[in-house]
């Protein structure tokens, strides 16, 4: 299968052009290499798809530009059998700080891959959204049905997102169906991330700092449960037209969470705090019964073993990979 993956060279996009490789699949990526953190951790990631593409079947191409450019992914998504659109302007914070910046390419980009997907024909596009679209809860855990009142420019673009893919979906027959991601974490991700930059400052003899209180929940899905969301998705075509969570088994405090990772590494550290930051959703928890119905998703990793799994391979790249995060 002829797979394009856009943003595919940042941390989610990233590992699954590498997972798609794996599977025999010919890849192309388009990122457009947005400096919103270190660039080396995505140069290693292409280092990797590049690496493991001369390992299997399939082959892999790298396109370094923007998806804001209409003619442009015409281009690449003529011939393409499957889309998997993971490219966004990452961030709360900076969606607060550059509105329009994150609208154009989370919403405007997202037009434009649709619109050449319904225009070659493409069989299958998977659209990467957020758990950003649920804003403050009602109840958890959140289940699909859950009122959508983003609390950030970002998770209104997320949520602008789904509502363009049900369109081109109803309109024009379009294949599409979108997965509501909880705060994926796992090898390469950003390192501006609270797991990231805990188990860095643990490693480093110092204090990991927590923004509030540290009595906000999140839901943490290890990055391997994604590409196998994503991997089933791209094998049938289940959930046409659908939106449905992709989480974890649990949920757990920053607190706990920085807990867990100082106990394991620097247990005679104290824990900081500072003062939180704005647009921060205050908790997240994913039913995820719909997608567990439709595709048989099943996450595979609580939080105590994605940390540990993530500790491991941490140490194992700390001599790239560290310097980066702490540079970010």
């Amino acid at each position: 299968m002829r797979v394009l993956v856009t943003g595919g060279a940042g941390f989610i996009g990233g590992n699954l052009a590498e997972a798609f490789l794996r599977d025999g699949h010919d890849v192309t990526v388009v990122d457009n290499f947005e400096p919103f953190y270190d660039l080396g951790i995505k140069e290693h990631t292409v280092e990797r798809c590049e690496a493991v593409a001369g390992e299997t079947d399939g082959t892999y191409a790298l396109v370094r530009d923007d998806i804001r450019d209409a003619d442009l992914v015409d281009d690449l998504v003529d011939g393409t059998d499957a889309i998997v659109h993971q490219a966004a302007q990452a961030g709360v914070r900076t969606s607060v700080d550059e509105p329009r910046k994150v609208t154009e390419i989370n919403v405007d980009g997202t037009v434009n891959v649709l619109q050449s997907a319904v225009d070659a024909d493409v069989e299958r596009v998977i659209l990467a959204s957020s758990s950003s679209v649920y804003g403050k809860p009602e109840y958890l855990p959140y289940d699909e049905d859950h009122p959508n009142e983003p609390v950030s420019p970002y998770g209104v673009t997320k949520l602008a997102k789904e509502h363009f893919a049900r369109v081109y979906n109803e309109l024009h027959g379009l294949p599409t169906v979108c997965l509501r991601y909880f705060t994926v974490y796992g090898p390469r991700m950003r390192p501006n991330m609270a797991i990231s930059n805990f188990v860095s400052r643990c490693l480093n003899g110092e204090p990991p700092v927590i923004y509030g209180d540290g009595e906000q929940t999140r839901d943490f899905t290890y990055i391997e449960d994604v590409v196998e969301a994503n991997r089933a998705l791209l094998e049938s075509d289940a959930a046409d037209g659908e939106v449905m969570n992709i989480g974890s088994t649990d949920n757990i405090t920053i607190t706990r969470l920085a807990e867990e990772i100082r106990d394991q590494l620097a247990p005679e550290l104290e824990l900081v705090y500072e003062e939180a930051r704005e647009a921060d959703a205050k908790h997240t928890h994913a039913d995820v019964s719909k997608a567990r119905e439709l595709i048989g998703y099943e996450p595979t990793y609580d939080i105590r073993e994605g940390v540990g799994a993530f500790i491991e391979w941490y140490e194992e790249n700390r001599e790239w990979y560290e310097p980066l995060v702490r540079s970010s």
